[in-house]
């Protein structure tokens, strides 16, 4: 029999890969890696290749933090991956681009619905805008093997392996967080594109409201004819003599809600500890708050 029977029929133990230090690693420990649309989408890909047991052995990688780092361009991934070897593994996920032509015709087909720009503006990603990119015989995600290109250096015969599809995972969890990060690796950022589409609809004079593109006119201030003051190096001087707190009237209390605001910004990017990134944030801001109510209302205490 070959080598990849063996290798499918189990009697091939796989490597095991050295611990590493910091890691990036997913944040969701078990289940699916994506929650949104969006991300499922690019999730399908990876798993359409049908590269058998090195998508669950990628899958673990992505949460045991084997992945050392990952740097996002436009069109490319690259990722730096520890496996079994001393010396880490190189991978890199090529997406093609589209190119000016594309984006024009695209900004053309978006430009003709308002509620395209005020989504792309609020951030959002609109649900139906993969018909969008149909109707100009386009598309925003990969469905197709020739539209990416994977490479790792590690001697694995498969590709994708089991480091393309760690990375794959964790960039499929980023697209959760920040879902324009496939109008990057498709070769333009979303104020990019939201300022070609808003050029489009200026131009044509489109409906439900212009989205200005200029900045407004700001008048000219003369410069002081003294240079900029110095900062004190001093701490105290810097920061001058500590205040003391009057609350007044104010009805001050603790949130009901641990870490909101934290929480609307979302996940840290390629979170690197132990505990999930929010997690750890609400913990802090449960035990913080009863301590900063206290020193609010003037109880120093001896904590």
């Amino acid at each position: 029999m070959r080598f990849w029977d063996y290798y499918r029929g189990g009697f091939y133990q796989p490597s095991q890969p050295r611990q590493v230090k910091g890691g990036i690693k997913a944040q969701t420990r078990q289940g699916a890696f994506a929650k949104s649309w969006w991300a499922k989408r690019w999730i399908a890909v990876l798993e359409s290749f049908n590269i058998g047991a090195r998508l669950g052995r990628g899958k673990r990688y992505a949460r045991e933090g084997q992945v050392v780092a990952i740097e996002i361009e436009k069109g490319l991934i690259t990722a730096v991956v520890q496996g079994s070897r001393a010396e880490p593994y190189r991978v890199e996920i090529g997406v093609r681009t589209l190119s000016g032509r594309d984006w024009k015709r695209l900004a053309e087909a978006l430009g003709k619905q308002a509620i395209f720009t005020a989504r792309l503006l609020a951030g959002e990603m609109p649900e139906n805008i993969e018909e969008a990119f149909q109707s100009v015989g386009l598309s925003l995600f990969p469905h197709r093997r020739a539209d990416l290109k994977t490479e790792c250096s590690c001697p694995d015969w498969s590709n994708p392996c089991k480091h393309i599809a760690a990375v794959y995972y964790l960039v499929g969890e980023e697209f959760d967080r920040d879902p324009f990060l496939m109008f990057k690796l498709r070769g333009m950022e979303r104020e990019q594109l939201v300022a070609l589409v808003s050029g489009q609809r200026s131009r044509k004079g489109g409906s439900g409201g212009r989205v200005a593109t200029r900045a407004p006119r700001v008048e000219s201030v003369e410069a002081p004819a003294s240079g900029p003051e110095l900062l004190a190096s001093e701490p105290r001087a810097f920061w001058g003599e500590p205040r003391g707190i009057d609350p007044g009237g104010a009805d001050v209390r603790i949130p009901a809600v641990s870490a909101a605001l934290p929480r609307r910004l979302g996940n840290f990017p390629f979170w690197r500890g132990e505990e999930g990134f929010l997690t750890s944030l609400e913990v802090i801001y449960r035990q913080a708050s009863p301590i900063g109510l206290r020193i609010f209302l003037g109880d120093s205490g001896e904590e």
